[in-house]
């Protein structure tokens, strides 16, 4: 397990540090249930701290599926080594990133239950992903609509290729897209997110970074390389500390501006008690590069 903190906010530094688990973490743990899961339907690897994470159901573009949700969850959870883990990229097999949930399982043949346990899966691993302690890098190829839209938007960075699109056209099919709505409206403008949601039509890549969608947008053949390039300059700095600043930047994201100065001031305060916070400043100052203890 992570060692992360409680609230970073509440307890400082020392608890974010020193406990083995962190409780936001603790919920996607303790109701994991993988044991049915297809492994085949996503593919992990680690290497160097960087785990690649491979939607692998090409044939259903990648459907959201609840087995493809569970074994998401799973990998982001596991699969590799956690103590040398710092950053997790989710990639895709094929032409589509993701088309978003399987819409076999939404029809009527089957129950309201089994309509909610789906959407609670779901919630689940977009949560995760920001919850989890390290960043999470989308790299998307192709076409990511509706959940598959509503997971890039949830991911901390995005690269993708100039070819890529992204659409929330469920309204087309009569299911209006209201859980991608919660994460792609705190991506985009409102305008932009509603311009989305009630047309389902694709914006390009380019507009997808114009609008805040996505971090960058490269060529195609160059996809693979400058995810890696973000992910290995990640991979320079301390687990912890990183750890620390985007347990902080989703929770001062909802507060009001006071709120979010008074909690971002007091975490910047208790990471410079930690040894890597000290490390890092000292390092600087005597003109050398920090070696970093990542606790």
């Amino acid at each position: 397990m992570w060692k992360v903190c409680t609230s970073v906010l509440r307890r400082g530094v020392q608890d974010y540090t020193n406990l083995r688990v962190l409780p936001l973490l603790s919920r996607h743990l303790s109701s994991s249930n993988t044991s049915s899961v297809d492994p085949a339907l996503t593919v992990s690897s680690q290497h160097d701290g960087i785990r690649t994470i491979t939607l692998n159901n090409p044939k259903k573009r990648n459907a959201l599926s609840l087995a493809m949700l569970e074994s998401l969850r799973r990998d982001l959870l596991g699969g590799g080594s956690q103590e040398d883990l710092q950053v997790i990229i989710i990639a895709a097999e094929g032409p589509v990133f993701s088309a978003g949930h399987d819409l076999n399982e939404l029809s009527p043949a089957h129950t309201r239950d089994k309509h909610t346990e789906i959407f609670d899966a779901c919630t689940k691993v977009m949560t995760l992903v920001q919850d989890l302690p390290v960043p999470v890098i989308a790299k998307v190829r192709g076409l990511a609509t509706a959940a598959g839209c509503q997971l890039v938007a949830s991911c901390d960075i995005v690269v993708a290729s100039d070819t890529a699109q992204f659409a929330t056209p469920g309204v087309k099919v009569g299911l209006f897209c209201s859980t991608p709505a919660v994460a792609l409206g705190r991506a985009v403008p409102r305008k932009v997110a509603m311009e989305m949601l009630f047309t389902g039509q694709p914006i390009t890549a380019q507009d997808a970074l114009l609008h805040g969608l996505v971090s960058k947008v490269v060529p195609e053949p160059k996809l693979d390389e400058e995810t890696h390039r973000l992910a290995k300059q990640i991979c320079t700095t301390s687990r912890s500390v990183t750890a620390i600043g985007k347990a902080c930047f989703y929770s001062q994201i909802t507060k009001t501006r006071d709120e979010a100065y008074r909690e971002a001031g007091e975490v910047m305060v208790d990471n410079l008690q930690t040894a890597d916070g000290r490390e890092g400043i000292s390092a600087f100052l005597e003109k050398r590069k920090p070696t970093w203890s990542h606790r």
